[in-house]
Order: structure tokens, then C-alpha cells, then sequence
């Protein structure tokens, strides 16, 4: 199949007119692709009639493919470079060999007026071959050493202008400019490949560099600039063996001194209080009457700057240099000025942003000397300092691993000051928690409970973060909540979308299908490193309650298993477990409830109701199992009445007697007794006596014990009481005897 797909490519090549090509270079590539085995197999392997056809038309592809980048047309050129770089990605070695001609006509592209689609791809197949001739000695020898200085040097004409010095060449970057950034990348990816052939241009680059990074005449996009940075910290890879280390240490050395020189101007609105470590650094004290500004090229031969904004700019670029040559590769083993990096940081942290702008509020002290404007004005740009030094301290810790653990509780320090002045800025916030999401798997396990208290803000911080905010809450919980209200503003201020909650709608659907920010993915793998590397009696119950709650809210599962793992310790003495509110499953509170369902659960209600009172009935319609237990010295006499087993019993006052109750609220009282009260298939009289106490069990008396109505007496009483707040009245029960009728008090 794929030596038909091969005759199918070369027969629409040679047969399409050149004018329709560039439509069918995404098929053509794709298919070149597919027969990725045929065209990457030896050559000493094919032997056979087929092989021997397929050979006859993979050279038919390659005389093509040179035969389309010489020509006229634009179409064509374009669409072989797409070839090229497919066909080379597919054969590789097999294709690559013999490839210097279409080569040079690739470099030579680079010189001719095509558009800026056709160089920028011609740009990429170049890097891309030559990436893979690495690998091979002798296509090195045939096709990189003889062709990758003419691609330097197109390429560097592409994006700037030779300038000839008494010290050598210069470049002078071009404005506006569409391929700076291809350029620096395809350089980037391959200094340290091809160190002796970039070693000639290293003096033209870093002039190049030095003023793409420095420049404020000129605007460079950001991924320009860092792209500019990473290969400016390369460039010490292109001295030779024996002065590799000493080149690394001189640039970082001069990066760091740089640093100190621009930061004696950015900070000229304050009075530091820092003091270095190293006797050797010198402060040149800024002049106070200009305007904010240096005199000329830094250690690092950056161009100078002049601006407060543009100040900033060069200290975030220069710590970024400095973070890059701690994370670049170096040709050689070199050692880290740890001490200088952390001096620096701790230089620039010292100042933060005070709360109001009060110095008193912060410890600062002002200049004088200064404006409040330009005060005012560092005050805002203080967070892209500090984020810049919390990257720069993130690397340190990730570079160095478990051997910054001497330098970990310096670093904490730092960060934690600075989240203290400045956690109103959402970056800082992120920067400060992926410093400490690397540091704390470092050094939790032996950490201070004073270090870990103070992480608590921090933590907190985080919990917010991850939680939703306040007002999406709470338009959740009232979606179109009063829609018929009358705005102020009149007929004239109305929304129509606030009545339809669209917005919210949206907002919702964006939450679900967007992943997690940057800030969030550090919060939740700072909380994770709390959980997992942190001793659990260290973290205070009320920050590990409020850090437990946020995770499950949020549901994020890795901080969930961590803390499982890693539960609290039971306390020594009696605590309080918090735990999360109970969440009410009411019927009335779901969505949807079905009006059948709804029905005949009333019905079933009403028949248990029903069934409910002859038990009742029947309850009180028992016999006294329980034996009446009475001390002989308290027996009655034969002629009193047996007094009645009562929940509370009163006894009657002689002084005061309670009036006698209304004949009609006794009858009220009677006819809501019989309502509440259902009698038995047989009823009986209120005041008929229960079944008789067997002889063996009670003592003998003359009147029968009334136990039936006294219990449902107390019972309704008791009812009464609840419903109405009214106290029953007193009930005369006449005793069924001949002997003198005794009032029997029977109040519930």
C-alpha cells in the first residue's frame, strides 16, 4: 500500500499545475508521512523488483522537490518547502543523505522577497535538519559544517543590521521586525549542538541581545524578550573547554552587579535599611534633582534606561537572567554565588508596600528628596519586583533540591514577609505559593512549629483562593432573585439579561470547562505539600478544619488522599470534632417532585394516621401488669376512696379553694378529649373503671382504682398544655360507692 501512495505523490507532483500545489501540501505531507517505513529503509536492503521501483520513485521525489524550490513561482517554492521538511522527518538519514543542494536552496530562500509564511517555514526545515544531522558524523561533515554559518548569517540579516567596530562586528536589530522571535528560537535550539560554529557570531549576538533586552525605544513583544534572555545565557557555552566555567561565572557575576546598580535607582524613594553582606559592594548614591534614570551601560553592557517603568523593566529582566543561568545547563561544573543571590532577594524583599502608604504603618522610611509621585509610583510596581524574586527563589530551590535545605528557613522568611505587604496581587499570590509548594516537601518534615504558624496566613489565602467567590455564591443560591423589583434608575436602567441570569449562566459553564489557573493549581499544591510533608499535631485544628473543608468543597481529590493519609492526632484531652453541616434532604427542597408520588404518600399518611388510634385505645384498655406495691403503715381505710397513680399529683390547699369551672368549658374540654381520643370498638363511659386488679396482686380495698381515665386525663393534659398554653380544670370524679363523695384533684 504505501508504494502506491509513493507513485501517487510523485504522480500529482509532476502532473498538477504548480499554481494549484499549495491546496494539496497538507495531503501530500500527510501521505509522505504514511510512508515513513519505505522511505527510511537501507538501501543495501532492497534487492528485489519492487524495491527497485521504489527507489526509481523516491528519486522522482527528490529531483522534484529541488526542481520545485529553484522555481518562478511562489506556489511552488512554498510548497516545497513543506515537502522538504516532511520528507526529511519521514527518511531522515536515507533522505538526508545527498541533501546539501536542497539545502543551499533553502538558505538562499532566505534572501529572496518571499512571504513571511514561506521564510519562517524555511526557517524551521533548516533548524530541523540540522538538529538531526547531529547525530550522524559524516552528515555533520557534509551538510552542517559547510551550511550553518550561511544559515546564521541569513538569519541575523533577517532581523538585524551589520555594523563593523575596531573591537568587530555589531548588529543593530531591525523595527518591527516579523521573525525575531523563529530567529532566537532556532539559534536557542541549536548553540548547544554546534558550540564551535556559533563561537565566530557570539560577539554579533550578545550586541543584538544586549539591545533587544535592554531596549526602550523599540518595543519587543514579552516571549521576544525571554527568548532573547534564555539565549543571551547561552552564549557562554561558545567559549572554549578550558574557560567555559570562568565565562558562566563572570556573566552571572556581572548579572548580580547589575542587579545592585539598578536597584539604587529604582529604590531612591526609600531610605534601606539593608546592609550587605559582601564588603566588597559599593552603592553609588543616586543624583535626587534629575529624573529617575541611569548613567550609562550596566556591568552586564545593557544599554541605559530612563523612567521609573523602564527601571523595573531592566531589574525583572536582570533577575530573570539570573534565574535563567541557575537553570540553563552549563558546559561545565560551576559553583553557585548562592550567598549573592540570597543577599540580592533580601535586598529588594526588604521594601514592600505599605498598608495606606503610612511609613510608620511598615517600617520604612521615606527620601525626602523624592516626589510622592515617583513614591507612589514604586509602590506599584513593587509586586512585579517581588514576583520576579520569588521565581528566582524557586529555582534556586529547584535546582538545588535536598541541598537547599540549609537556605530553606531564609527563603520562608522572605517569602512570607513579602505575602505579608502584598498579597492584594494576584501574581504575587501565585509566585509566593509555587516558592513554598517546592520548598515545604524540603523542609516540612523538620520544621519549627513556629515556622509552620507562621504559614497560617498563607494557608488561609489559599483556602480563599480556591473557594468560589462570595458573589457567584450567593447569585447561585438566589438566581433572578426579586426580578419584579424597579430598579432606581428608572424604566431606562433595566437589564433584561439580569432577569434572564444569562451572564450567570455563562459564568457557570466557563468554570466547568476551563481548567484550573495557575493560582489555583499552586494553592491546591501548597495545601497538598501542608498535608503531606508537615507533621499533622504542628498544623493548628482551626487551619487544618478550614483546610479540610476547602478541599472538600471544591473536591479536589489529591489533597483529599492526603490528608486521609495523614489524619489528625487524637487529642489528649476532650475536643470538639468538627465536621461538616448536615445537608437537609427535605423533599420541599428538590428540584422536581412528582404530583402522583406526592398523592399517594398523603394517602398513605392518612391510613397510618387512622390505624394509629384504636392501638392507642387499646393501650390504655390493658390491665396493670405491674403489682401496687403500698407500705402497710399508709394503707387506706375501707371507707376512703384508693387515690389515683398520677405522672404529678397536687394537693388540695384548705386555706384557698380554686372555683368551681364553668359548665360550658367543661363541656368544651370534654367533646376535644372524645375528638383526640378515638374509643374502641366498645366503648365505655369516661368515668368507668379499668378491668379489676386480680386479688392475688393488689390489696383489698373498697373502691376500684381508675386507672384508664386517669392516664388519658394526663395525656390530654399534657396536649392542652402544648396546644393552647391554658391549664386544664379541675375534674370531680364521683366515686361509684354509697359513701361520701371525695373530690379527686386531677390536674395534668
Amino acid at each position: 500500500m504505501t508504494s502506491a501512495t509513493l507513485r501517487a505523490i510523485t504522480h500529482r507532483l509532476t502532473t498538477t499545475p504548480v499554481e494549484q500545489l499549495p491546496s494539496k501540501a497538507s495531503l501530500l505531507a500527510t501521505s509522505l508521512n504514511d510512508c515513513a517505513a519505505l522511505l527510511s529503509a537501507p538501501q543495501a536492503q532492497k534487492s528485489g523488483k519492487s524495491d527497485n521501483e521504489n527507489a526509481v520513485q523516491i528519486h522522482k521525489l527528490k529531483t522534484r522537490l529541488a526542481s520545485l524550490l529553484q522555481d518562478r513561482s511562489i506556489e511552488g517554492r512554498w510548497t516545497a518547502v513543506v515537502l522538504v521538511k516532511a520528507a526529511v522527518e519521514a527518511g531522515q538519514w536515507e533522505i538526508l543523505r545527498g541533501y546539501e543542494p536542497i539545502v543551499r536552496s533553502l538558505i538562499g530562500i532566505l534572501a529572496k522577497p518571499d512571504p513571511i509564511s514561506t521564510r519562517k517555514m524555511c526557517i524551521i526545515t533548516l533548524t530541523r535538519i540540522f538538529h538531526l544531522t547531529y547525530q550522524y558524523p559524516t552528515l555533520v561533515r557534509e551538510i552542517t559544517t559547510p551550511q550553518l554559518p550561511g544559515f546564521i548569517t541569513a538569519a541575523l540579516n533577517l532581523v538585524s543590521t551589520a555594523t563593523k567596530t575596531s573591537s568587530g562586528s555589531t548588529r543593530k536589530s531591525k523595527p518591527n521586525t516579523p521573525f525575531m522571535e523563529i530567529v532566537l528560537h532556532a539559534l536557542l535550539e541549536l548553540i548547544p549542538r554546534h558550540i564551535t560554529i556559533f563561537r565566530p557570531f557570539s560577539s554579533q549576538l550578545r550586541s543584538l541581545l544586549q539591545e533587544v533586552i535592554g531596549s526602550s525605544s523599540v518595543y519587543f513583544p514579552s516571549q521576544v524578550v525571554q527568548a532573547a534572555e534564555q539565549l543571551l545565557v547561552s552564549l557562554h557555552k561558545c567559549a572554549p573547554k578550558d574557560q567555559a566555567t570562568t565565562g558562566w561565572k563572570d556573566d552571572c557575576k556581572s548579572t548580580i552587579l547589575a542587579i545592585h546598580q539598578t536597584t539604587d535607582n529604582v529604590y531612591r524613594a526609600v531610605v534601606e535599611q539593608w546592609e550587605s553582606v559582601d564588603g566588597n559592594l559599593t552603592h553609588a548614591r543616586p543624583n535626587c534633582s534629575q529624573e529617575i534614570s541611569s548613567e550609562g551601560p550596566d556591568s552586564l553592557g545593557l544599554p541605559a534606561w530612563q523612567g521609573l517603568h523602564a527601571g523595573v523593566d531592566r531589574l525583572v529582566a536582570l533577575l530573570e537572567i539570573l534565574s535563567g543561568f541557575l537553570s540553563t545547563p552549563s558546559a561545565a561544573a560551576v559553583a553557585l554565588p548562592l550567598g549573592a543571590i540570597l543577599d540580592v532577594t533580601s535586598r529588594l524583599t526588604s521594601v514592600t508596600v505599605p498598608l495606606n502608604g503610612e511609613p510608620s504603618q511598615s517600617g520604612i522610611q521615606f527620601n525626602k528628596e523624592i516626589s510622592r509621585d515617583e513614591r507612589e509610583g514604586l509602590w506599584m510596581e513593587l509586586p512585579r519586583i517581588h514576583v520576579a524574586c520569588m521565581g528566582l527563589l524557586s529555582n534556586v530551590v529547584g535546582v538545588l533540591g535536598t541541598s537547599a535545605t540549609s537556605v530553606t528557613q531564609t527563603v520562608l522568611e522572605q517569602a512570607v514577609w513579602t505575602f505579608k505587604g502584598e498579597n492584594f496581587n494576584t501574581d504575587l499570590r501565585s509566585a509566593v505559593y509555587g516558592l513554598l509548594r517546592s520548598l515545604v516537601p524540603l523542609n516540612g518534615p523538620a520544621m519549627a512549629k513556629e515556622s509552620v504558624v507562621s504559614l497560617t496566613n498563607v494557608v488561609r489565602s489559599c483556602c480563599h483562593d480556591l473557594l468560589p467567590p462570595v458573589e457567584s455564591s450567593n447569585q447561585a443560591a438566589n438566581p433572578g432573585s426579586d426580578p419584579k423589583a424597579k430598579p432606581k434608575g428608572g424604566y431606562g436602567a433595566n437589564n433584561a439579561d439580569a432577569f434572564l441570569n444569562i451572564e450567570l449562566q455563562k459564568s457557570r459553564q466557563t468554570q466547568v470547562s476551563s481548567p484550573l489557573l495557575d493560582l489555583q493549581q499552586n494553592a491546591s499544591g501548597l495545601l497538598q505539600a501542608i498535608l503531606v510533608s508537615i507533621p499533622a499535631e504542628l498544623v493548628p485544628p482551626s487551619v487544618r478544619a478550614e483546610i479540610d473543608r476547602t478541599i472538600i468543597l471544591t473536591t479536589d481529590k489529591e489533597p483529599m488522599l492526603a490528608s486521609v493519609l495523614n489524619p489528625v492526632p487524637a487529642a489528649k484531652g476532650p475536643r470538639r470534632r468538627l465536621q461538616m453541616p448536615v445537608l437537609m434532604t427535605a423533599p420541599e427542597l428538590d428540584a422536581y417532585i412528582d404530583e402522583d408520588e406526592e398523592e399517594v404518600e398523603d394517602e398513605e399518611m392518612v391510613d397510618d394516621a387512622y390505624k394509629a388510634a384504636p392501638k392507642t385505645a387499646d393501650f390504655l384498655k390493658q390491665p396493670v401488669s405491674m403489682p401496687i406495691h403500698v407500705p402497710q403503715a399508709e394503707q387506706p381505710k375501707a371507707a376512703d376512696p384508693v387515690p389515683t397513680f398520677q405522672k404529678r399529683t397536687y394537693t388540695e390547699e384548705s386555706t384557698t379553694q380554686e372555683p368551681a369551672p364553668k359548665k360550658q368549658d367543661v363541656q368544651d374540654k370534654k367533646t376535644r378529649f372524645e375528638e383526640l381520643v378515638p374509643t374502641a370498638s366498645t366503648p365505655q363511659p369516661f368515668s368507668q373503671p379499668a378491668p379489676s386488679i386480680t386479688q392475688s396482686e393488689a390489696p383489698k380495698v373498697s373502691a376500684p382504682v381508675s386507672t384508664t381515665s386517669t392516664t388519658v386525663t394526663t395525656q390530654v393534659t399534657e396536649e392542652e398544655e402544648d396546644d393552647s398554653g391554658d391549664e386544664m380544670p379541675t375534674l370531680n370524679v364521683d366515686s361509684d360507692t354509697d359513701e361520701e363523695d371525695d373530690d379527686v384533684t386531677m390536674d395534668g
